[in-house]
């Protein structure tokens, strides 16, 4: 059990036996509203099962969306890496709303988030796909409230790339072509004289020489760019509370 961890659940007997005023649990979870008075706590409806957490805390004032949950956006405009630079804002916005488990609306449906592109990495030689790493830093609501926030894609690095999958697809289309071109050289050799005993062989020969040949050349050849589609969705991970103003939300 890391640090952090171990004084959550500090945190959380002491606040359970009574010891730890309500006061001092919200400035714990929401430093820029450390006047606030936790009311509640629920959980967020549907969390991903790789999320650090899926607690939503009340106060008077604001919904805290914790440090850790990990929420979906989707692309406001069609995404090329190749045609993006760093530095370049992007933008994002939340496809149906964000609610708690009992259905509290925590980000309306229409809020948007926006960030900028703090490095790309082209696709290379070996399969290498391009990489794209952004930081998201604030939060827009429906009716124009703008708040900070921290929060990054949630991936193995923190990167927007494309899944495996597609780069699977490539490598089988590589190595099924190729497969197919020396299916094809093998039964070519059938207008020759005894195709009989050429050709079968020549065929069985040709398709593996084929395939082989087509996966090392799938593996050599550049990797993908990453692309994504108008409304894709995607998931980001908050690096940071979220404290969202009731007075924002609660007329959605």
């Amino acid at each position: 059990m890391n640090m952090k961890k171990l004084l959550s659940l500090i945190l959380i007997i002491l606040f359970s036996s009574g010891f730890l005023p309500l006061k001092v649990l919200a400035e714990c979870e929401c430093s820029t509203n450390n006047e606030e008075h936790i009311l509640s706590s629920e959980t967020l409806a549907n969390p991903d099962s790789k999320a650090q957490t899926s607690s939503i805390y009340e106060t008077e004032n604001y919904y805290i969306l914790c440090k850790g949950n990990i929420i979906k956006v989707a692309f406001e405009c069609k995404f090329l890496s190749e045609c993006a630079k760093e530095g370049d804002c992007i933008y994002f916005y939340v496809p149906k709303d964000i609610t708690t488990c009992n259905g509290t609306v925590i980000i309306p449906i229409g809020s948007k988030f926006t960030g900028y592109i703090r490095g790309i990495y082209n696709q290379k030689k070996f399969n290498k796909n391009a990489r794209v790493y952004l930081s998201i830093n604030k939060l827009i609501l429906p009716d124009g409230t703008e708040l900070d926030v921290k929060a990054k894609p949630f991936s193995k690095d923190f990167s927007l790339v494309e899944n495996g999958w597609m780069t699977a697809g490539k490598l089988t289309a590589s190595t099924v072509g190729l497969g197919i071109v020396g299916a094809g050289a093998g039964a070519g050799l059938a207008f020759i004289p005894h195709p009989q005993k050429i050709a079968v062989g020549a065929a069985a020969i040709g398709v593996p020489v084929g395939c082989f040949i087509g996966l090392v050349t799938g593996l050599v050849t550049p990797g993908l760019k990453y692309h994504a589609k108008q409304g894709e969705e995607i998931k980001i991970i908050l690096c940071e509370n979220a404290c969202i103003p009731k007075c924002s939300v609660n007329e959605y």
